[in-house]
């Protein structure tokens, strides 16, 4: 009760007791109180006999129409008095260069004005065709899918991109399920995945698991947990504790137990992610199953040497063809397309390309299958040809390893239908053949039963 003693003296008035302080206690309080500006400035002339001239009042105008944010308009200021005053030329000129930069900023906003409208209004058709577009899908295509999906109408439709509410649908359809996996069974290899992740030991690290021996591919298992966080990581959907996390995890990891000879390998999760985005997760696993049952995939995911190379044989015989000055260029730095085809492939390019563009690559790509995918490339290429011409070999692996962040989907697809998939009356179809079949002939010829 008595801790805090009563004050006995009255306290002072605010303005007297004013103290300053400082780090560890009071300073005396001013005895003086703050001075006027004004004061302090006629004690200052009656002290050096010096008399202060305020500054004319400037010309400036008062409402300008258009007022700069910048500094633009420190330019009709008028110069301290203690400096010349302009010449009646100079405040002339500085006039006229007032007016220059004041009409230059309008053009550029006015400019820019323009363009956000031209925006809007694009945005605004394209909203209206993907509307129009989602009900001749809904109501005519999808209910007599089998009669129309290979008509020129549905085909031309399908180029321009499918709708966002349809394109799980299309693209499960164009997939097919030809493993014959239903959702019951993808239940199972969940189960069995689950199992798997309780019996792994904790006290595995991450180089262990890094590590793990590729004759147990079930064992990459925990490969996907160290994965999952770098796809889509602008996105934070799918990093931990984000809405998508575990349905990646649990797809991948069911896919791992179903395709323990494939096993998880990197790229995987964001095929699974861009599937996941567009449909239901057994949907997903279903689609997911079966598009890396492609002889495309299930080449590059086994890591299948051999055809690889024909795919990228294949590859640069349309490379040639489309574009011969870009193709030597590569040639003089034996730049090789393994070196930007196998990561535009193993994501089915989600990785590379923005992913709404890369979602209406997938479009095509089920729509046409694999030749799509090697056209895509080569679309690319075509594309940044002028800046790849003028790079050396260190300059264009980094470029087509990281794409430009602002490449548009009416630029590239432009470049995409200008690429000609036909040599020597041949269609990518039939020059992979062919490389398959000299491929066998040659194992033939050296084979050892031959050669003895």
């Amino acid at each position: 009760r008595n801790f805090f003693t009563k004050r006995t003296k009255e306290l002072k008035p605010a303005v007297q007791s004013a103290p300053g302080w400082k780090l560890f206690g009071k300073v005396p309080p001013r005895e003086n109180l703050p001075k006027d500006s004004k004061i302090i400035q006629q004690e200052y002339e009656a002290r050096t006999g010096r008399m202060y001239k305020p500054p004319p009042p400037s010309g400036r105008r008062k409402n300008i129409e258009f007022e700069p944010l910048s500094t633009t308009a420190l330019i009709l200021e008028d110069r301290p008095a203690n400096l010349p005053a302009k010449s009646v030329e100079e405040a002339l000129r500085h006039r006229q260069e007032y007016d220059e930069m004041v009409a230059e900023a309008k053009k550029r906003e006015i400019k820019e004005a323009h363009k956000r409208k031209k925006i809007m209004r694009e945005r605004f058709k394209q909203e209206e065709n993907i509307a129009s577009a989602m009900v001749i899908w809904v109501n005519e295509i999808l209910p007599n899918w089998e009669g129309m999906r290979a008509t020129r109408r549905v085909r031309e439709l399908w180029w321009q991109g499918l709708p966002p509410s349809v394109r799980g649908k299309v693209w499960s359809l164009a997939v097919g399920n030809e493993l014959n996996i239903t959702p019951e069974l993808y239940e199972i290899f969940l189960s069995r995945a689950k199992e798997r992740w309780k019996s792994f030991s904790e006290t595995s690290s991450e180089n262990d698991i890094e590590v793990a021996s590729v004759a147990d591919r079930e064992a990459s298992l925990e490969l996907i947990k160290l994965d999952i966080s770098r796809t889509f990581p602008s996105l934070y959907i799918f990093q931990k504790g984000g809405p998508y996390h575990d349905l990646l995890h649990s797809v991948l990891g069911a896919y791992t137990c179903y395709r323990p000879d494939v096993g998880y390998v990197q790229g995987m999760s964001f095929i699974a992610a861009v599937l996941i985005l567009n449909l239901e997760e057994a949907d997903a696993f279903i689609a997911f199953a079966n598009l890396l049952n492609k002889p495309c995939q299930l080449a590059f995911f086994r890591v299948d040497h051999s055809m690889m190379l024909k795919y990228f044989a294949a590859f640069e015989v349309f490379f040639e063809e489309n574009l011969p000055k870009l193709f030597l260029h590569f040639k003089s730095y034996s730049l090789t397309p393994d070196i930007y085809l196998i990561d535009w492939i193993f994501t089915l390019y989600s990785k590379s390309l923005p992913l709404d563009l890369a979602c209406r690559v997938w479009d095509v790509f089920c729509r046409d299958g694999e030749e799509f995918l090697f056209r895509t490339g080569l679309g690319i290429l075509r594309l940044y040809e002028d800046i790849l011409l003028q790079m050396d070999f260190i300059h264009i692996a980094q470029f087509l390893t990281k794409l430009p962040e602002d490449i548009t989907s009416e630029k590239l697809f432009s470049c995409i239908a200008a690429i000609q998939m036909q040599n020597s009356n041949k269609k990518w179809a039939q020059v992979f053949a062919s490389l398959m079949k000299d491929n066998k002939e040659g194992d033939k010829n050296h084979s050892p039963a031959l050669k003895s």
